[in-house]
């Protein structure tokens, strides 16, 4: 069996994927359109689909996200791949994010207001690169998330390395603050201590 499709399958094929709306997608086409691959992006109207992750990827974010909850304020919680709706037309989804515990509706939630997010945590993988690094912390500072941090991937022994970053009130725009290679300690959204080699145990 080879694998060329006939023209009829081609059509069919192509009939299955969702024709974009003249103005482009929404969030609440986000939330409804059938059949989604999951962790679906919307990019100023755009679906965005998440290519298969790396392990480092994962590993990451279970490190991020075990750690961060570990020193987390009662009331601020810790949540990993979860849409964040900045407007009708943006709803991108930080690989970890901080958000206010008065925002945690229940176990049915899919998404959360931009305005209950204190810090957007994206960890680059090869397709991702630009968005993670240009274009999504762009979105996050215009929408006012104080905290941005990106991780990525370096050296021979592939350790993560984290930028973190602040927003600027009068700048709108997010600031380096530090570049932490093995070990993450600041005070800010609140007291995050982080030993970033445990990532060998995992």
């Amino acid at each position: 069996m080879g694998g060329t499709m006939t023209a009829a399958e081609s059509v069919e094929h192509r009939r299955s994927w969702p024709v974009p709306p003249p103005d482009g997608y929404t969030v609440d086409d986000l939330f409804t359109l059938p059949d989604l691959p999951p962790h679906t992006e919307l990019i100023d109207g755009s679906l965005v689909f998440v290519s298969a992750q790396r392990d480092f990827h994962s590993v990451v974010i279970d490190l991020l996200v075990s750690e961060l909850r570990r020193t987390a304020p009662r009331e601020l919680r810790v949540r990993r791949e979860m849409t964040v709706v900045i407007d009708r037309r943006n709803g991108p989804e930080p690989d970890v994010s901080i958000v206010r515990a008065e925002a945690v509706k229940g176990p049915e939630q899919t998404y959360y207001q931009v305005a209950d997010v204190l810090l957007a945590v994206e960890v680059v993988s090869p397709d991702s690169e630009a968005r993670d690094r240009d274009y999504k912390p762009h979105k996050y500072a215009a929408a006012g998330i104080p905290h941005y941090w990106l991780v990525d991937m370096a050296g021979q022994d592939h350790h993560p390395v984290v930028q973190v970053y602040e927003r600027g009130e009068a700048t709108g725009t997010y600031a380096l603050t530090g570049t932490y290679h093995e070990h993450v300690k600041v005070s800010v959204p609140y007291d995050i201590d982080i030993d970033l080699t445990a990532i060998d145990a995992l």
